[in-house]
């Protein structure tokens, strides 16, 4: 089985005037990290110049600081993989870097992107799953949304339009909904 996590970035400076603690915080939806919120709406350069501490503190280590021993035998350094061709891609091409990640093989992979090929990604992989997320990512896929699918395949070259579970989608709204916030 493979899992897939597509998480819709926030916008960058060229196209919205960047506001510090402006975007929404989705850190408690994610596995593990116990209730600490992490910001998502930093420029694009910015993010992906932090990639690598971004990833890392996904996994409870503080950025520029050994995650100590227990935590390293956990879960492995994530490989973090910047490709500026992707911005402004489509499904199709979007699809076909997820085929590529056969080469190195990782079970769990994290694209994040913009909108319109993410929720359009999105949308095309649906072929499965919760029902009331799928017609949620169905409005839209908004910024700091993330939408996780799983699929029936033994490597990422099967992976295929209309075959992925739906296995989560949440959005900032819908954490502050069930919040209480």
């Amino acid at each position: 089985m493979r899992r897939l996590m597509l998480l819709r970035h926030a916008q960058d400076r060229a196209r919205r005037t960047f506001r510090p603690r402006s975007g929404p915080a989705i850190g408690p939806a994610w596995p593990g990290r116990r209730g600490r919120n992490r910001r998502l709406d930093r420029p694009a350069s910015a993010f992906s110049r932090s990639g690598a501490g971004f990833a890392r503190s996904a996994r409870g280590a503080k950025p520029g600081k050994s995650p100590g021993r227990r935590l390293k035998d956990l879960a492995p350094e994530p490989q973090v993989e910047l490709a500026p061709e992707l911005y402004g891609a489509d499904p199709s091409q979007l699809l076909q870097t997820i085929r590529e990640a056969s080469a190195t093989d990782p079970k769990r992979l994290l694209l994040v992107g913009h909108n319109p090929g993410m929720h359009e990604l999105a949308l095309a992989l649906a072929g499965s799953g919760d029902a009331a997320g799928r017609k949620a990512l169905a409005d839209n896929l908004p910024t700091s949304g993330l939408a996780v699918f799983d699929f029936a395949a033994d490597h990422w070259t099967d992976v295929a339009f209309r075959r992925g579970r739906l296995a989560l989608f949440v959005t900032p709204r819908l954490l502050k909904q069930t919040s209480g916030d």
